[in-house]
Order: structure tokens, then C-alpha cells, then sequence
């Protein structure tokens, strides 16, 4: 009876070591394209959202109103960073905040406390695609060698060494390869393409951590004159 050569049947003539590395490579692909298409969809969103901030804050209205009209509750990006920033302004004014260096050091802290947090978020994830691009071509390359092995181990106690017997232990051995080899390729792809992302989302809201403070720093300054003429 000929051997089915087909992938299905490839699959399932395969021992049982090669089938779990099949099958755990193929998760391993489906979870790589869940995080590259929902990666996809969030840096897309995140560069809306900081449009939109953008557009509001250098729309005139002054910090205490857009503070007022931010929620809390959905602030991320851009508009995180100003939520953090302005919540310590306000605590130390009501605190009675008389040093400005210490209260733009306490400023720029939470920022860059809402900063790392947004960077984490943005890069969560990202591991697991170097990882699965690093590691599953070995890994289907372990399929490839048990399953060689196995092969060679039936052809030596049939004693019949013909193509038409050597040829499917073979290809069921090299199926696990290109597996492998499908998981890897669109994740490295894929890691590179979203790290250049986030990189690129994360130097911009680092920009606006940075423009925000001298805002604030001038701010601080006027108030605490002020409040040392009265």
C-alpha cells in the first residue's frame, strides 16, 4: 500500500514526538499571528490617540481644563503621561509645594513612572516572537532528526532500503522542519517590523515627557513667584 503524502497524511503517519513538536509549532505559529495582528491594531490605535491628545493640547485651552476633561480611567500614551504629571502637580499645590526643584523632580518621577508603564504595555508580547523566531527552527529540526532516526531504525528491520520506503519516513521527518521554519519567518519578520514600532511610539512620547516638563518647569516657576509676592 503507498504511503499518503499528502500533509494531513504526512502528519499523521509521523511518530508521536514529532507529532507534539508539530503541534506544538503550529500553536506556537497561530499565537505568533494573534500577537502580530492585535499588536497591529493597538500601535495603530496608540498613533490615533496621540493625535487626538496632540491636537487638544496645543488647542489652546488651558492645562487645568484639559486635566478636568481627561478620564482618568482611559488615559494611555500620551494622554497617561499628562494625567500622571498633572495629578502630582496638583497634589503638591494643595500640599503647598514651596521648593520647585523638588516638586519638578517629583513631576518628572511620575512621568516617567506613566512612561515605563506605556512602554512596557507597547512591548508586551514582543518576547514571545523572538523567541518563537529564534527557537522553532531548532525545535523542528529536533522533529526532523527523531523522526530521521526512526525512519532509518524501520528501513534497517525491513531490510528494504527501495525510495518508495525510504522516501516518506524522510519527508515526515523534514515536514517538521518546514513547520518550524513557518513559525520562525513571520515572527523574526514580524518582531522587527513591531520593535521598530514601539520604538518609534515610545521616542515620541518621550518627546512629549520631555516638552511637557519644560511647560510645567516655566509653570512652576511663575506660581511659586507669585505666591512668594503675596
Amino acid at each position: 500500500m503507498s504511503a499518503d503524502t499528502t500533509l494531513l497524511g504526512l502528519f499523521w503517519q509521523a511518530n508521536m514526538i514529532v507529532k507534539l513538536v508539530m503541534i506544538g509549532l503550529l500553536a506556537a505559529s497561530l499565537w505568533s499571528w494573534a500577537i502580530i495582528f492585535n499588536k497591529i491594531v493597538s500601535y495603530g490605535a496608540a498613533r490615533r490617540s496621540a493625535r487626538q491628545f496632540e491636537q487638544l493640547f496645543w488647542s489652546g485651552q488651558s492645562l487645568e481644563d484639559l486635566y478636568r476633561n481627561m478620564d482618568e480611567r482611559r488615559s494611555t500614551g500620551m494622554s497617561a503621561i499628562f494625567m500622571a504629571a498633572m495629578q502630582e502637580w496638583k497634589k503638591s499645590f494643595e500640599k503647598g509645594a514651596r521648593s520647585p526643584i523638588g516638586l519638578q523632580m517629583r513631576i518628572d518621577k511620575a512621568m516617567d513612572v506613566a512612561l515605563a508603564r506605556e512602554t512596557d504595555r507597547m512591548e508586551a508580547q514582543l518576547g514571545f516572537l523572538a523567541t518563537v523566531g529564534s527557537a522553532a527552527p531548532f525545535v523542528g529540526l529536533f522533529g526532523t532528526v527523531v523522526g530521521i532516526m526512526t525512519s532509518f531504525m524501520s528501513i534497517a528491520s525491513s531490510n528494504d532500503t527501495s525510495l518508495t520506503t525510504v522516501a516518506p519516513g524522510i519527508a515526515e521527518a523534514l515536514f517538521a522542519t518546514a513547520i518550524g521554519l513557518l513559525a520562525a519567518i513571520p515572527a523574526v519578520v514580524a518582531y522587527n517590523k513591531l520593535s521598530g514600532d514601539a520604538n518609534k511610539i515610545g521616542a515620541q512620547l518621550t518627546g512629549f515627557a520631555d516638552e511637557f516638563s519644560s511647560i510645567l518647569s516655566r509653570q512652576i516657576d511663575e506660581r511659586l513667584a507669585v505666591a512668594r509676592a503675596k
